[in-house]
C-alpha cells in the first residue's frame, strides 16, 4: 500500500509546527534581494526584508524554485514509494505548480503526483493543506480520491485582508507614488481579497489601522460564524500591535464556533507584497 505525503511550496505559511505535526516536505522559493538570492523561510526573515526595503527604497521580487529543486525534493518520495499530493502558490501568482508538474513528468513519476493550485496565497493554502493531512490521517490511501476531496474546497477558500500601507504595492510597482502618498495622507487602508486566483481590492477603509482592523472584523464575524468550523487562521505580516493581534484572535476564539484558531506570521512574499501591518482572516466558507 503506498503512502500519501503532502509537498507545498514556501508560500503556505503554516509555521513550523503543523509543518512538522503533519510531515510536510517544504519546497522554497527564492527571495532576490540586493543582488543576493536568499531562501524562503531559511536564510531571510521577513523583518530583515522590511529592513532592507526602507534602507533601499525598493522591494525585494520572489522568484520560483527550478526544476532542479523540485525533482530534488521529488526524488525523497521516489525512492520511498510515496505518492505526492502537491500544494502550490496560484498559478496566476507563481509558476510552482507548472514547475512541479514538470519535474514529476521528468521523473517519470507523474501518476503518483497530484499538483493542487490552490488558487490563493498564505494560510489560504494551509488551510487546504490541513483539509488534505486530516483526510490521510483518517486512512485515505488513493490519492487521487484524495485530490479531488481538497480540490472541491478551492472555491470557498476566503482570503482578505487589510493593508496599512500602500508603500510596499509602490515599491513593487503595483500603484503609482501619488496614489501612495494620497493613500496615506487620508489614511485610506484597502481590504484586498484573492478572487480567481489573483489579489483585488475590495474596499477602501480609512483611519488608524487598529480601529480599521476592528471595523474590518466586524463585517466579517457573520461569515465566520457560518464558516467551515475545522479551522481559521488570524495571519500577519509583522510590525503590528500585537494587542490587535489578540484582540481579532480573542473575538475568533469566543465565537465558540472553530475548532482551531491559528495566529500565523505571514512570510516573504506576503510580506514583500503587501508591507507591515497587514492583518487578514482566512477561512473556508459553510456550504
Amino acid at each position: 500500500m503506498r503512502m500519501i505525503r503532502i509537498y507545498a511550496d514556501s508560500t503556505n505559511d503554516l509555521g513550523p509546527e503543523l509543518i512538522a505535526r503533519y510531515n510536510i516536505k517544504i519546497v522554497n522559493l527564492y527571495v532576490n534581494m540586493g543582488g543576493k538570492t536568499y531562501t524562503d523561510w531559511v536564510d531571510i526573515t521577513p523583518d530583515e526584508i522590511y529592513d532592507w526595503s526602507d534602507a533601499n527604497d525598493t522591494t525585494p521580487v520572489t522568484a520560483a524554485f527550478s526544476i532542479g529543486d523540485a525533482e530534488e525534493a521529488l526524488r525523497e518520495a521516489v525512492e520511498r514509494g510515496e505518492d505526492v499530493l502537491f500544494f502550490g502558490i496560484s498559478s496566476e501568482l507563481s509558476a510552482s505548480c507548472n514547475i512541479f508538474r514538470l519535474a514529476a513528468e521528468n521523473l517519470d513519476y507523474s501518476e503518483h503526483v497530484e499538483v493542487i493550485d490552490s488558487r490563493n496565497l498564505c494560510t489560504g493554502i494551509g488551510l487546504l493543506i490541513l483539509k488534505a493531512a486530516e483526510l490521510i490521517e483518517s486512512g485515505e490511501t488513493d490519492l487521487h480520491r484524495a485530490a479531488e476531496y481538497v480540490r472541491a474546497f478551492v472555491p470557498r477558500v476566503m482570503t482578505t485582508s487589510v493593508i496599512e500601507t500602500l508603500l510596499y504595492i509602490h515599491r513593487g510597482g503595483r500603484c503609482s507614488a501619488a496614489t501612495a502618498l494620497f493613500a496615506g495622507a487620508l489614511r485610506i487602508k484597502p481590504k484586498i481579497f484573492v478572487a480567481d486566483g489573483k489579489l483585488t481590492v475590495a474596499k477602501k477603509y480609512r483611519g488608524k489601522q487598529n480601529d480599521v482592523i476592528r471595523r474590518y472584523y466586524a463585517e466579517l464575524e457573520p461569515d465566520l460564524r457560518r464558516a467551515d468550523p475545522d479551522a481559521v487562521f488570524v495571519s500577519h505580516t509583522g510590525r503590528l500591535d500585537e494587542a490587535i493581534i489578540e484582540e481579532i484572535a480573542g473575538k475568533v476564539r469566543a465565537l465558540g464556533h472553530f475548532k482551531h484558531v491559528y495566529v500565523t506570521r505571514a512570510g516573504s512574499v506576503v510580506t514583500i507584497h503587501c508591507g507591515p501591518g497587514t492583518l487578514g482572516v482566512f477561512y473556508i466558507a459553510g456550504e
